[in-house]
């Protein structure tokens, strides 16, 4: 099933967070490398990924956080947000590790453009790092091409060299 979230009161923390425990887990080298409790380094990234969606993500222009559902379980998500007019950005897709190579990701991109195919034409922007084959295959599978050998943030107004931009097109015919 496909959730549109688009209030962080309507956010479940700790399914979101079991979607992303292997990443937090990772991060917790780059924001927390003085730690040596792996586990109350996790709660920190943690606290600090909810409390930018609390402050930062839901008070943008269109937010909403889109997961895909199965049985209960949060097994993807990704956030988007509206740019302008036909223009969304998207990005934080995530896969829990006991789903991947089971075509959630894909299943969730998926459904994010069938929705917003009711609004009529739009551009769906992302950027992926360039070593990242797996996401860059889930991405092509769903109809994504890469436009840029440099991805675009668009909600931070930066560049990068170490993504590509990428980009699903849907004309409304």
């Amino acid at each position: 099933m496909l959730l549109k979230i688009m209030k962080y009161c309507d956010l479940d923390e700790r399914k979101l967070m079991d979607v992303y425990s292997e990443s937090n887990y990772e991060n917790t080298d780059f924001f927390f490398p003085q730690e040596a409790d792996k586990e109350a380094a996790v709660r920190k990234v943690e606290a600090g990924f909810l409390d930018f969606l609390k402050n930062d993500f839901f008070n943008r222009t269109d937010a909403s956080y889109w997961i895909l559902e199965t049985d209960g379980v949060w097994v993807s998500a990704l956030r988007t947000c509206k740019v302008r007019e036909g223009l969304y950005y998207f990005e934080a897709l995530e896969t829990r590790p006991d789903h991947r190579r089971m075509g959630c990701a894909a299943a969730l991109l998926s459904g994010v453009a069938d929705s917003l195919r009711k609004d009529g034409p739009f551009r769906l922007c992302s950027c992926v790092g360039k070593t990242n084959t797996a996401s860059i295959k889930t991405h092509e599978k769903s109809g994504f091409r890469i436009v840029s050998e440099k991805g675009y943030d668009y909600l931070r107004g930066a560049a990068d060299d170490h993504h590509f931009g990428l980009e699903y097109r849907y004309s409304g015919a």
